[in-house]
């Protein structure tokens, strides 16, 4: 294939990266050799894990967008305008065929920098609910990229027809997770349940206070793993647990090892457990400061079979405890969720939207 150019944007979680470096990487191994540039914010999380894919970074400024009205908003407007200038020059010099963005508000400025150029670019939204930087970037995307069908009646009118459903890009090294190199990294017997809690990159108080509150009675029935997040500390000392601030390379074995994932209801959680057949109980972070896209996305996820959600005050430990025991209790249960969460969401989007950008550019396999 010839060498073009196609740049990314998106960033700020996890969830606006990792998809993003999966259809990269889908790109690659469908035999792209141009260049791939990743517009990205200045946290240096998201630079560390672009440029640990081995992707080049670009930073630019980067202003959060807000619903509500507040004082931060004057600042942000003119980091946001000083994102658009950045990315412009940047787009200019880097002339991509194409722009992929990931979403989040670092998004926002580069696709609109594309626009006023004259580049295509796709945005794609994990979630069920569209976001508010999805919602601005499809405004003039040439493509409107989306995880569920269900989301498409959730776009404004003039956008529907450009939505393209093909879920959320999952890791090709999550898909190739072992349950017996995760088993043997932890050292457990294969007919011990694993019950494994994720706070997912940024960390998750709530879910983290759970696993300390209910470490106790869990720990006599199964083995209990933890992910807690930068700067969180172990739930205790227990001889079946074992706590981790973040896993990297090991976490798709681990992953495939577990019994019942316990999280978040973040598109990463949902599409990474879901692509290794995982059921799920789910504890979606909920009330002031969140747009409810969480909520949104268990309730799916539950309706579908694939999941247990506690919402809100139903996620007490008492109730945590009781789902979790009652569910690795059942193998029978277990499997039906882990197929209905698979049947799901368990497509390869990344390859899907891979083959979408190379249709695009002309250098379609």
């Amino acid at each position: 294939m010839s060498a073009k150019t196609i740049a990314f944007t998106g960033g700020g979680t996890g969830g606006h990266i990792y998809p993003g470096l999966a259809v990269a990487g889908a790109l690659r191994e469908k035999g792209f050799c141009g260049r791939i540039a990743w517009l990205g914010s200045e946290k240096a999380s998201d630079r560390a894990a672009v440029e640990g894919a081995g992707l080049e970074f670009i930073a630019l400024p980067s202003g959060k967008l807000r619903r509500q009205l507040s004082l931060e908003n004057a600042a942000d407007a003119f980091r946001v305008l000083a994102g658009y200038m950045a990315s412009r020059r940047e787009l200019k010099r880097l002339e991509p065929s194409l722009l992929f963005s990931k979403g989040g508000y670092v998004s926002v400025p580069p696709c609109a920098a594309a626009a006023s150029l004259g580049i295509p670019y796709f945005t794609h939204e994990s979630d069920l609910t569209p976001g508010l930087a999805t919602r601005l970037n499809a405004k003039k995307a040439e493509r409107v990229v989306l995880s569920y069908e269900a989301t498409r009646a959730l776009l404004p009118e003039s956008s529907r027809e450009r939505a393209v459903v093909a879920g959320n890009p999952v890791r090709a090294s999550i898909r190739a997770g072992d349950r017996a190199k995760g088993r043997a990294f932890l050292g457990i017997p294969d007919d011990l349940p694993l019950i494994f809690f994720l706070g997912g990159s940024q960390g998750a108080r709530q879910v983290n206070q759970l696993v300390a509150e209910t470490l106790g009675r869990l720990a006599e029935k199964a083995f209990v793993l933890h992910q807690g997040g930068p700067g969180s500390s172990p739930a205790g000392e227990r001889g079946q647990y074992r706590f981790y601030q973040y896993i990297r390379e090991e976490m798709p074995d681990l992953l495939a090892a577990a019994d019942l994932v316990v999280g978040r209801a973040g598109a990463g959680t949902l599409w990474e457990s879901s692509a290794l057949s995982k059921p799920m109980l789910l504890i979606p972070l909920c009330g002031s400061g969140t747009r409810g896209d969480q909520v949104d996305n268990a309730e799916l996820f539950a309706r579908a079979g694939a999941a247990i959600s506690l919402v809100g005050d139903e996620a007490t430990a008492d109730a945590l405890v009781a789902q979790a025991l009652r569910l690795v209790g059942d193998t029978k249960r277990l499997t039906q969720m882990g197929r209905a969460a698979a049947a799901l969401a368990g497509r390869d989007a990344a390859s899907e939207i891979a083959d979408l950008i190379l249709r695009r550019i002309g250098e379609a396999p």
